[in-house]
């Protein structure tokens, strides 16, 4: 698939507001000088508009926010950067995650980009589950040079908050990403002074929370991700278990 036919099918919603904007602004500079051989630019049509979050919607708000997160610490690791492609190959295959990861490359050259805009626009068009996955990527893309910075969960958590996600379903999240001896309980957003009862109760509401069918509108791509999260919330059940001997 060309670029313009995978900008023109994967895409909805984002092509309008300020990520539509900033949009505008990568696509110009990638496809200056792409022509079909007679000089013409090969990008003509923009998407019908849809309501519904399609996969390239997720895509880009995935490209968008990565850029703000890598650039959070003040510099760009290259591991980071090679993490956002390896990502997108395991989702995408090879052909569009160089689509994307060139697409990213662009956004990532852009200036005050307008953190709490662009945040507001998906809070109103994605659906909860999808916003959660998103601060998931988020987090592997920080701690892909094997640390998170302060700066860059600062950086997370701003955008959670914009998001609208709540400060449990923030730090249950980070929790996978951070270890330590409450690792487990943070996952199941429960306290240690939880009964049996209660981490029982608690891993049901987390597992349906976080099950993989509620981003299944996005794609099978984007539900290896979301399996990843459900992982961890089955492995800090079952260490837990094992723990308390339930």
């Amino acid at each position: 698939m060309s670029f313009s036919k995978w900008i023109g099918a994967a895409l909805g919603w984002s092509f309008g507001g300020p990520i539509g904007a900033i949009l505008g602004l990568a696509l110009g500079s990638v496809l200056d000088g792409m022509s079909n051989g007679n000089g013409n630019t090969v990008y003509r049509e923009q998407p019908q508009q849809r309501s519904q979050t399609q996969s390239g919607d997720f895509e880009v708000s995935l490209l968008i926010l990565a850029s703000i997160v890598i650039k959070a610490d003040g510099k760009q690791d290259q591991r980071e950067l090679d993490f956002v492609r390896l990502q997108f190959v395991n989702m995408y295959g090879k052909e569009r995650a160089n689509h994307a990861f060139k697409l990213f490359k662009e956004i990532n050259k852009q200036q005050n980009i307008s953190t709490r805009q662009v945040c507001f626009q998906i809070r109103q068009m994605m659906q909860h589950a999808s916003r959660l996955q998103l601060i998931h990527f988020l987090f592997g893309i920080a701690n892909a040079d094997g640390k998170v910075t302060d700066d860059e969960a600062h950086q997370i958590f701003t955008i959670a908050g914009y998001l609208g996600i709540n400060h449990n379903d923030y730090e249950s999240i980070k929790a996978m990403f951070y270890k330590s001896t409450d690792s487990a309980y943070k996952i199941l957003e429960i306290e240690k002074t939880a009964t049996n009862d209660e981490i029982k109760k608690a891993y049901r509401t987390m597992a349906k929370k976080y099950h993989p069918d509620k981003v299944i509108h996005l794609g099978q791509e984007h539900q290896k991700g979301a399996e990843e999260k459900f992982k961890q919330v089955q492995d800090a059940y079952d260490q837990l278990q094992k723990e308390r001997g339930f």
